[in-house]
């Protein structure tokens, strides 16, 4: 019994320091996390708002400066949490280099991702504000990220597309140009003027001010269809203004054209009935 309770006692003595030390360790290790994530999250906000006030400085760029500042923070703490139980700095750094090559290996589509969102900000083939149509997407950009970029559709549907997929695909930039060509047809029918056709229809792109007077607004004959001469109305717009004055110039051109006389023909076929020959 005397033997028992000496080991018993061995035990005690043992495990009540061992357990404040690393009872306190734990306890430090968490505040040093806690405080981490909330400094990360407070830094990374506070960035974001501070380049905010900076018009000059590329609104794509503002999501990348704040997520950098966010995981140059969770880092830190990560490693001034390893550094509480012992762990020395030669150590933290072999660990993060074999832990950087295994998550290299095993996340190369992600890693694809954050090389393509760099290169996508470096060159920049669109910015925040732009409607794009690249691979899967045809939306406006929101925000371009490390790993994804954030889209709102013409209908309003939020849209987030890996990076990789966008910088793999074609991309056509609908707004990065300040001014559009638009080319409308209008067709007209044999028997019609054309000259006549061709007045009425330049008179209506000279009067718009959205149309450009340089390049000056353009109307020729392009085809001769089957059912209609078609003349096509060639004019230069600010992209602003595109859509709008596309959709008021087909309206008008309709409506100039059958007022004047003349008519916009739909498509026609004249079918000849031939009478089978008689058996005598």
């Amino acid at each position: 019994m005397e033997d028992t309770a000496k080991q018993m006692q061995e035990v005690w003595e043992w495990v009540v320091p061992n357990a404040l030390e690393y009872g306190s360790n734990i306890l430090e290790a968490l505040i040093i996390l806690i405080v981490g994530l909330w400094l990360a999250a407070w830094l990374s906000g506070a960035t974001r708002r501070t380049l905010d006030k900076y018009k000059r400085i590329d609104g794509t760029l503002k999501p990348l400066f704040a997520s950098l500042v966010r995981y140059t923070i969770i880092i830190i703490t990560i490693i001034a949490i390893l550094s509480q139980f012992g762990v020395q700095t030669a150590s933290i750094i072999a660990v993060l280099g074999a832990a950087g090559l295994a998550i290299g290996l095993a996340l190369q589509g992600t890693l694809q991702n954050i090389a393509a969102g760099i290169m996508l900000l470096i060159l920049r083939p669109f910015r925040v504000g732009d409607f794009i149509d690249a691979g899967p997407v045809s939306a406006t950009v929101d925000e371009i990220g490390l790993f994804t970029s954030q889209f709102t559709t013409v209908d309003g549907i939020y849209v987030s597309c890996p990076n990789s997929s966008l910088w793999n695909s074609k991309i056509t930039n609908y707004s990065r140009n300040n001014k559009r060509r638009m080319d409308l047809v209008v067709g007209i029918s044999y028997e019609d003027d054309i000259g006549k056709a061709v007045d009425i229809l330049m008179g209506l792109m000279q009067k718009d001010d959205r149309v450009l007077k340089d390049p000056a607004p353009q109307c020729m004959v392009t085809t001769l269809g089957d059912s209609s001469v078609n003349l096509t109305m060639r004019m230069w717009a600010a992209s602003a203004d595109f859509w709008a004055l596309k959709w008021d110039m087909t309206r008008w051109s309709k409506e100039k054209v059958e007022e004047s006389g003349l008519s916009i023909p739909f498509p026609q076929r004249d079918v000849h009935m031939i009478p089978a020959p008689t058996e005598k």
